[in-house]
């Protein structure tokens, strides 16, 4: 059955678009609707690849979502299949962040629905507290198929989307936290972690923090204890232009692959109060969260879920040991004839960029086109002020506005600046006269963590056949190598496996802690359905958010377990189940505490894996031996 719709659909296509789908489009669609994830190269008209599948699931007429990467490929792919969709008899709609509650509704009961994991989780999330059955929009899940799936499922699946309300305002001690922060002494007042995310005072550092806070006993008052924390983060580990942009709109997050600032997102635990006193804003309040769910947890809800990609052989693995999803490579209509040149090595960034200017200016004068991709944002902007040729940098703050910036690049003479690529969903189609020059040249700043986002990179030049090439420029003074081996002979490949085996045992150690939370979220949603009256749905979901905030501060203090020599796992979900038994749901008069019921956040997890107290301790020696390297700064060549 599912050959005729596909046969179908691959003439409606045909009509309606007048595109001929190839062998290896059909073979895609087959592999979806075998509930698999699909790599084709990219270039290769994933698109179009994915209708017939989507087509076939949507005939059942229970609905099928479609995930992308953001709002404006949402809009885009469902006005451009709509035809295809109509001639099948079938109805589509999108939705964005700007989309009301009567439109999402509306979406939601179409038989294709183009939308962003994040807008389908929200909505998912306010459903699950909402007071009134018609205040819902979505009707039971049935299938998903997911466009850069790698990129959601692997990269963004450890971000928890969350529903929270404002609660308790710290900021009475956010800015003399702040004055602490500028004072205290990384490798003297407080040791980072070598994975750079989780920072412990030393005991001198109590003792300085005590004084220069006014405070007798820091860990007597949590409160103050946790502002100090948040920001001592924010002063030593975040940076400005490479982790965050300040802008009118406020802080904005930057996503580490995709580039992008994220505007539906905050840090949690005072984080982002924090780095707004940092910047000099005024900090809002802290969330208190209703309601949570990982994008890992959402795609397990969908009976069906496959997705399609540039590159997921790499996190084969991964796919199915978490999702218990298969990769099948498509191979590509028309021979690769890129030329992927060997890495150049640098010992320093002066090297580097001094290198990396000259092959610009190079290549430019042959008129071939150029991709320049940077890891930050901070170095796309620094290398833009130094390369004097014409270029275009790709700012990432306008989804629309970045489409046409990229879908030019390959043509003659143009330069465009970028981070990297992986989740942009545009292609790079060739101008006049630019494969006669060689087609599209690649060159990379610094090698990624992932070889999977280098290899996104590569994939924009040599699409279906053409001419391309690709380089990667490397300094033994990046952040890859330094972060994680700090030394000069390390080779960026090892380094990347390294991280990449490091990555998947974190987010399997996550799973494990995330499962049982989980388990009681849904457990929670059946007994509230069960409840009669808004007034006992109220008392309900309060009782669950107070459980959430317990959960949540006691996981934020976790990894001290481990110094005692106990398991953090087995006494964590040995609490958490305790706690979720404890519950007085049944309690008519528990209290209900004032909240709103609006904002919607997304939090960025800081969760790390715990070794063994001698493997910590071992961990913070090695480390402390690089305390007091500072990073170089970006070169001026």
């Amino acid at each position: 059955m599912s050959r005729e719709i596909i046969a179908e659909a691959r003439e409606a296509v045909a009509r309606a678009l007048g595109l001929s789908l190839y062998p290896g489009q059909l073979r895609a669609a087959e592999a979806l609707l075998a509930g698999k994830i699909v790599e084709m190269p990219t270039g290769e008209g994933k698109t179009v690849a994915a209708v017939p599948a989507i087509a076939a699931l949507a005939r059942e007429g229970k609905g099928v979502h479609v995930w992308t990467a953001n709002d404006y490929l949402a809009a885009r792919d469902q006005q451009w299949m709509a035809p295809v969709y109509k001639a099948l008899g079938l109805s589509v709609a999108s939705i964005s962040q700007h989309s009301t509650a009567p439109q999402r509704r509306l979406a939601y009961q179409a038989d294709i629905t183009y939308l962003t994991p994040h807008e389908c989780g929200y909505d998912y999330l306010r459903d699950s507290i909402a007071l009134d059955p018609r205040e819902t929009v979505q009707r039971p899940f049935h299938a998903v198929v997911i466009d850069e799936a790698d990129s959601i499922l692997i990269d963004e699946a450890r971000i928890p989307l969350v529903i929270a309300a404002e609660s308790n305002d710290l900021s009475a001690h956010l800015s003399d936290a702040a004055r602490a922060a500028r004072s205290l002494q990384r490798g003297i007042h407080f040791h980072v972690e070598s994975d750079g995310q989780i920072l412990h005072l030393t005991d001198f550092g109590i003792d300085v923090a005590e004084s220069l806070l006014s405070s007798d006993n820091l860990y007597a008052d949590p409160d103050l204890l946790d502002a100090l924390q948040s920001a001592l983060h924010a002063e030593h580990l975040l940076r400005r232009d490479v982790d965050y942009l300040v802008t009118p709109e406020g802080i904005l997050p930057i996503d580490d692959y995709k580039g992008r600032t994220m505007r539906d997102r905050r840090w949690p635990a005072g984080l982002h109060a924090a780095l707004e006193t940092k910047e000099g804003l005024p900090p809002r309040r802290e969330g208190r969260i209703l309601t949570a769910v990982s994008l890992q947890n959402l795609t397990a809800l969908y009976p069906f879920a496959c997705g399609m990609t540039g590159t997921a052989a790499t996190q084969a693995d991964e796919f199915r040991l978490v999702y218990g999803l298969e990769v099948e490579v498509i191979p590509p209509h028309r021979p690769c004839v890129r030329i992927d040149h060997p890495d150049r090595l640098f010992r320093t960034k002066a090297g580097q960029y001094q290198a990396l200017l000259a092959e610009i200016a190079t290549v430019h004068a042959t008129g071939q086109p150029l991709l320049v991709a940077t890891r930050t944002v901070e170095e796309a902007q620094q290398l833009s002020a130094q390369l004097e040729l014409p270029h275009h940098l790709l700012t990432a703050k306008n989804e629309a506005e970045e489409a046409a910036v990229i879908a030019r690049a390959g043509e003659v003479d143009r330069i465009t600046l970028s981070t990297n690529m992986a989740g942009r969903g545009v292609d790079i189609v060739l101008g006049p006269g630019a494969a006669e020059r060689g087609g599209l040249c690649v060159l990379g700043v610094g090698r990624n963590e992932s070889r999977r986002i280098d290899n996104q990179l590569r994939g924009r030049a040599g699409r279906q056949g053409d001419p391309g090439a690709s380089r990667f420029f490397v300094s033994y003074q990046d952040d890859l190598i330094t972060q994680y081996l700090g030394t000069a002979e390390a080779n960026p490949d090892d380094v990347q496996r390294l991280l990449e085996g490091r990555h998947l045992d974190l987010r399997l150690r996550l799973r494990k802690y995330e499962h049982i939370l989980e388990a009681q979220r849904l457990l929670h949603a059946e007994r509230r359905l069960e409840l009669d009256t808004p007034e006992e749905k109220l008392r309900h979901d309060d009782l669950w958010s107070q459980h959430l905030e317990r959960v949540t501060q006691y996981r934020a203090g976790l990894h001290f377990l481990s110094y005692s020599g106990a398991d953090p796992l087995r006494e964590y979900l040995r609490l958490v189940h305790d706690w979720f038994e404890e519950l007085p749901l049944q309690d008519p008069e528990a209290s209900l505490g004032a909240r709103s019921r609006g904002a919607t956040w997304t939090y960025l997890s800081t969760d790390q894996p715990f070794g063994t107290p001698f493997s910590r301790l071992l961990k913070n020696l090695l480390a402390s031996l690089h305390l007091g390297a500072k990073k170089p700064p970006l070169p001026k060549v």
